[in-house]
């Protein structure tokens, strides 16, 4: 083979040979690169989708859970408002009862009682907000404040403060909200 038969031959070559990597370029960027960042978005959009699956199964599974366990919860709600909340018709006098029942038992002198009925339209319960002054010794205002706050009724003691008053006692202040039926 001559010489100038073997250079147009390596030229040949070497064209194909440039062409073919021009070719696997090309390749690259219009399928290669494409397919890759196309299947990492579908890996993305697959792992999102598991993750949406499973949180989906846990929030059913703790539905069912719930919706077992709802009708024994709604009889033990019907029972804390029959035996816990009066009704508003009954919430004054209900409360007058109690707090009379509860200085007597504590051996205070009962000297202040207002009453503030508080609702609003969104709220379950009514709520009876109450004021309340005891005069006593130190030790039977904690048993009062005591006896208040675990008493049978649905009560939330909102503030209290001891101040000093005549001779060998203190008096108590204190704000509750008794919860009525509306």
């Amino acid at each position: 083979m001559s010489r100038s038969r073997r250079n147009a031959l390596i030229r040949i070559v070497e064209g194909v040979a440039v062409g073919l990597v021009v070719l696997d370029v090309v390749l690259y960027f219009a399928l290669v690169r494409p397919l890759r960042s196309l299947r990492a978005g579908e890996e993305a959009r697959y792992v999102t989708v598991r993750e949406q699956v499973r949180d989906l199964k846990l929030r059913t599974a703790r539905l069912e859970r719930f919706q077992v366990a709802l009708p024994e919860a709604e009889k033990q709600l019907s029972a804390f408002l029959r035996n816990h909340v009066p009704s508003r018709r009954q919430g004054f006098s209900h409360a007058a009862r109690l707090m009379r029942r509860l200085t007597e038992q504590a051996g205070l002198r009962l000297s202040g009682l207002g009453y503030k009925l508080e609702s609003s339209e969104n709220d379950p319960l009514q709520r009876l907000g109450m004021e309340v002054e005891v005069e006593g010794p130190f030790s039977s205002l904690l048993n009062f404040a005591h006896a208040l706050e675990t008493a049978g009724d649905f009560i939330v003691v909102r503030d209290f403060a001891f101040e000093p008053a005549e001779g060998q006692v203190v008096a108590l202040r204190l704000g509750a909200d008794l919860y009525l039926k509306p």
